[in-house]
């Protein structure tokens, strides 16, 4: 087998800015997995204040040794092994764990979906993200998502009810609103959900600083809104500490390492009756095809990178009446140029 990969810098429409953090374009590292012929492709998105970015992945591939990787594949194997080069590193480690999923589905001519034992038919509408930005500039956004059915809203700033407002004055699509802790008094956060509940939000993201449990906690235990958490889970064993703290989780596979374990956190947390958001960081089809094979086991669908992008490497993903339309082809069904 034999591994090869390569930087390349994608490309946003629009800056966009969340909670305490802007940016124009996303590194990504596009690695390939060969074997006698026939290649598999993953993707590490690398978001640069979860620090990772293009050295860190080089270092970390350079340390991976190929010849771990024997058919069939042994993915709670690959993951342990992974786990033992180096701690962090989730996008990168995603962006091999991809590779292998598409290679493993090309090889027994089975899609990924199949694979991972999802239902196309249950495809749940993916949103479309808007990230924080002057009310007149969101409204100009909000116009750009006609062709879906939910409207994902980043707040955490001043003035966010006249952001709603100004979104509202074009669309009355449903809302999720994801305020990347952007909030810190718990009795402001309550005030705003009952407010944005009102606005027609049916969805609302990680609402305080992950470190703030109990706030967390209260705010659910009031909210009329399904608050989720995102910073606050990144790996399975994060899973079970969301119970009682949140209604449900958002799983990312640049967070968790890949489709393995997203299926694994997934599982759980059927199992501890959380509800699931399937979420993306900026990406290209590729990852964003990986992710699609795991939407159909979720509540929500949040995984819009390749619409929010100027220069995908590859072919954008079928896409129909605000739902992504999973491929028969084997592997991740991704189409390059």
């Amino acid at each position: 087998m034999k591994l090869s990969y390569q930087p390349f810098d994608l490309l946003l429409k629009h800056t966009f800015n969340i909670s305490g953090h802007s940016r124009v374009s996303t590194p990504l590292m596009l690695v390939q997995l060969e074997h006698e012929g026939v290649i598999g492709y993953g993707e590490a998105s690398m978001v640069p204040y979860l620090g990772e970015n293009i050295n860190t992945a080089v270092d970390f591939l350079s340390k991976v040794k190929i010849a771990k990787f024997k058919l069939p594949f042994d993915f709670a194997a690959i993951v342990a092994y992974l786990d033992s080069i180096a701690p962090g590193n989730t996008a990168i480690k995603a962006a091999i764990d991809i590779a292998l999923h598409d290679l493993h589905g090309k090889l027994t001519n089975t899609p990924c979906w199949q694979l991972m034992q999802s239902k196309p038919a249950l495809m749940p509408p993916t949103s479309f993200t808007i990230g924080i930005d002057t009310p007149d500039e969101m409204r100009a956004k909000a116009l750009e998502a006609r062709n879906f059915k939910i409207i994902k809203v980043k707040l955490g700033g001043e003035d966010d009810k006249e952001r709603i407002t100004a979104i509202r004055s074009v669309t009355n699509v449903p809302l999720y609103v994801d305020v990347n802790q952007g909030w810190t008094d718990r009795n402001f956060a309550l005030e705003m959900i009952w407010w944005l509940f009102a606005q027609g939000v049916i969805l609302l993201e990680q609402p305080l600083p992950k470190h703030d449990v109990d706030g967390n906690a209260w705010i659910t235990s009031q909210s009329p809104i399904p608050i989720i958490g995102d910073e606050a889970v990144q790996r399975l064993p994060d899973v079970e500490k969301a119970v009682d703290v949140y209604h449900g989780i958002n799983v990312k596979l640049m967070k968790s390492g890949g489709m393995f374990e997203a299926k694994q956190m997934i599982d759980k947390a059927r199992q501890c009756g959380l509800k699931v958001l399937i979420g993306c960081m900026s990406e290209s089809s590729c990852a964003t095809l990986a992710a699609a094979s795991l939407a159909p086991q979720c509540d929500w669908a949040d995984i819009d990178g390749p619409f929010l992008t100027t220069n995908n490497p590859y072919a954008m993903p079928a896409f129909a009446n605000g739902k992504y339309l999973l491929s028969d082809n084997a592997g991740l069904g991704l189409s390059l140029y």
